[in-house]
């Protein structure tokens, strides 16, 4: 497969870590958006959050809350933070293995630019 956070979560290819188990891998983002950014994927390769089935809700409760303890660990957690799951071309999203952006570390704005 030529996915490249798949090839991440495998260590092909090198990532600034902050947490990883064995369906999951947290890491920062490579053009940070916001002080603090970084992304959750699960090892498993699904493309999409438009490609979950009911049988990922668990996982993805699991992902969602290791965003949150994350952003907890990095100093967001007073002020708050933003999750965002992109979701195919119209959603804007440019690598097709589903993935949690978690931005904060100062104000952002509503709607993003």
């Amino acid at each position: 497969m030529d996915c490249i956070f798949c090839k991440i979560a495998a260590g092909e290819i090198p990532a600034k870590k902050i947490f990883e188990d064995n369906e999951m891998l947290v890491f920062h983002d490579i053009e940070p958006k916001a002080p603090v950014h970084f992304l959750v994927i699960p090892k498993r390769h699904i493309s999409s959050m438009m490609e979950c089935t009911a049988e990922d809700s668990e996982l993805l409760g699991r992902l969602l809350f290791r965003a949150q303890e994350t952003a907890w660990e990095l100093g967001c957690g007073d002020n708050g933070a933003r999750f965002v799951i992109n979701c195919k071309s119209d959603g804007g999203q440019t690598v097709e293995h589903l993935h949690i952006h978690a931005l904060g570390g100062r104000k952002l704005e509503w709607p993003p630019g």
